[in-house]
C-alpha cells in the first residue's frame, strides 16, 4: 500500500431497491446494493458502484477484509483520503 491508498470501512445492505451510500456512522459507510449476497455478486456490485462514485477503475478497489461478510474493508489504490471522503459524503446527500 502506498500513502495515497486509503482503507474504507463499509457495511453492505444487499437486495435493496437501488445502489446508494445512505449514511456514515462511526466511520463506517452504509451502502445499499441491489445485488444479493451470493457467489460474490454483492462484492462485484460494490466494486462497480464505488468505481463509478470515485472515478477509478474497478481494479483499483480491493476488498481486504470481509469478503463473506456484510462488514467490509476496502483499499482504494491511488486516490487521496480527502478525495475519497469528499466523493462519498457527496454521494450520501444525493
Amino acid at each position: 500500500m502506498c500513502e495515497t491508498d486509503k482503507v474504507i470501512k463499509v457495511k453492505i445492505l444487499p437486495r435493496s431497491s437501488r445502489n446508494q451510500v445512505v449514511d456514515i456512522t462511526e466511520g463506517v459507510f452504509k451502502v445499499k446494493l441491489t445485488a444479493p449476497p451470493v457467489e460474490g455478486q454483492a462484492n462485484k456490485a460494490l466494486k462497480k458502484f464505488f468505481s463509478s462514485i470515485l472515478k477509478v477503475p474497478k481494479t483499483d478497489i480491493e476488498i481486504v477484509a470481509g469478503t463473506k461478510s456484510r462488514n467490509k474493508s476496502l483499499v482504494i489504490h491511488g486516490v487521496s483520503s480527502h478525495h475519497i471522503k469528499a466523493l462519498l459524503y457527496k454521494a450520501i446527500k444525493q
